[in-house]
């Protein structure tokens, strides 16, 4: 079975692809993956993570061909920042 890992900081993305001839969980394609030596900032306590998009708990099942997502804690609250740019008066950006 296939499966793939995907990381992103802002200046790198990283797609890894894993191995298994059994299936496993999200958190166990993580550790397989080694995505943790490479990224020693991740922390699965606080990272939340995904399958193709939607949230996942670390020990949802994969399937054949899934990605497995790991977010980044966001660095603004979204409802804020469109607070702030209102009160300056500022446009919202294209396709937001």
């Amino acid at each position: 079975m296939k499966f793939e890992v995907a990381y992103g900081k802002l200046d790198e993305q990283v797609l890894l692809v894993v191995e298994s001839s059994e299936p496993l969980t999200v958190e166990q394609a993580i550790e397989k993956s080694d995505i943790l030596q490479r990224f020693p900032e991740i922390d699965l306590k606080v990272n939340k993570t995904g399958i193709f998009g939607k949230a996942a708990k670390l020990d949802a099942m994969l399937s054949e061909g899934d990605r497995v997502e790991i977010y980044r804690p966001l660095i603004a609250d979204p409802k804020e920042a469109r607070k702030k740019r209102a009160a300056e008066g500022k446009p919202m950006k294209k396709g937001a």
